[in-house]
């Protein structure tokens, strides 16, 4: 290599080592856009550890909800079970009403994981 550098112009010369400068200053850009790629990662992983925290948090709340309304429709249909006359009709709007709520919980809950997904 010594003997192909000794027969070179300096014009040559020279243009090489702009290019090898070039070349070096491209690893090192490698070097620092890979770093920062990391740190990125680690900050959106930890950002969706969060998320996901927060979203298991409120939907746990959602389910004991949905748990209590079940309940209560399952209560309604015993006291439908025993209404005598009229009164099933008032116990029947209760319980419509109770699954109305039911269903809008349940809505939520299935809204709230396919809208964290697709911010995923």
């Amino acid at each position: 290599m010594a003997r192909s550098q000794a027969n070179t112009s300096p014009a040559a010369k020279a243009a090489f080592g702009k290019v090898q400068k070039g070349v070096d200053r491209l690893a090192i850009s490698i070097a620092e856009i890979e770093a920062d790629l990391r740190r990125t990662e680690r900050k959106i992983e930890a950002d969706a550890r969060g998320r996901i925290r927060r979203l298991r948090s409120d939907i746990r709340k959602e389910l004991t909800v949905m748990q209590d309304r079940r309940k209560e429709a399952e209560r309604t249909l015993k006291r439908l079970s025993v209404a005598a006359g009229g009164s099933w009709r008032d116990i029947t709007r209760g319980a419509d009403a109770t699954l109305a709520d039911g269903r809008r919980v349940a809505a939520s809950i299935v809204k709230r994981f396919r809208d964290a997904l697709r911010s995923v």
